[in-house]
């Protein structure tokens, strides 16, 4: 897979976004183990957006992003666990914004007590936007989807930071990422904060030769793993 990082035109926002992303520690090189069992010469955690100051970013980038795109929505939905917190962020960002909207979330388990069952915060209703960190297989937002139907909502997008870009099976009759599984197969609409292709582009134009170095290696990667854009 042949790819000239030099040809893409630059966005501002996810390169901002990564840079944030190094800076904060959340994106880190080296030889990393993903859930696919692949060696990746990179790991990007949302986990460590671990202070208030990260999360408040965070969320204001998935705002700019979300706000660029046009799309339309009602509300956020954050599927349990990571979702919950990326989706309380972001409706805060949106706020900082000027736009003000419900968010809701899951539970793993159902209480039987209380208001009961699965879903907290807001009425799940209207045209409903997911609120996650990445897309691996797709799996977790079919049923993210299927959660939102059964509240008799709409599910329209996916909002994740990071799009890998990668194939979710090394399996040669499967060639699709999660992000197109999930924009093919269950109609959703997929925005990123960044690509991998910003980040190799970000790596191309730093100025700091360490992290420079780590280009080949990640290009190396996508060359093996990457989807056809």
């Amino acid at each position: 897979m042949t790819n000239n990082v030099s040809a893409q035109t630059a966005d501002p926002l996810a390169q901002d976004f990564v840079k944030f992303s190094v800076d904060a520690g959340v994106l880190r090189f080296g030889e990393f183990t993903t859930k696919a069992g692949r060696k990746s010469p990179y790991f990007f955690n949302t986990g460590l957006f671990d202070d208030g100051e990260k999360l408040m970013k965070l969320g204001e980038f998935y705002a700019r992003r979300l706000l660029a795109s046009g799309l339309p929505f009602d509300m956020l939905f954050g599927p349990a666990y990571k979702g919950i917190t990326l989706a309380a962020a972001v409706a805060i960002g949106l706020a900082r914004e000027g736009r003000s909207v419900p968010y809701a979330y899951n539970r793993k388990e159902a209480k039987d007590h209380g208001e009961g069952g699965t879903l907290v915060g807001a009425k799940v209703q209207g045209r409903v936007l997911i609120i996650d960190d990445v897309i691996t297989d797709g799996a977790s937002k079919r049923e993210a989807a299927d959660m939102i139907r059964a509240a008799g909502a709409l599910p329209v997008g996916v909002v994740i930071t990071m799009d890998r870009q990668e194939r979710a099976s090394d399996d040669p009759a499967h060639t699709r990422s999660g992000v197109q599984y999930v924009e093919q197969e269950l109609g959703l609409k997929v925005l990123s904060i960044a690509s991998l292709a910003d980040l190799m582009q970000f790596l191309q134009t730093t100025g700091d030769a360490q992290l420079a170095a780590n280009l080949d290696r990640v290009a190396a990667y996508r060359a093996r793993y990457g989807v056809a854009e």
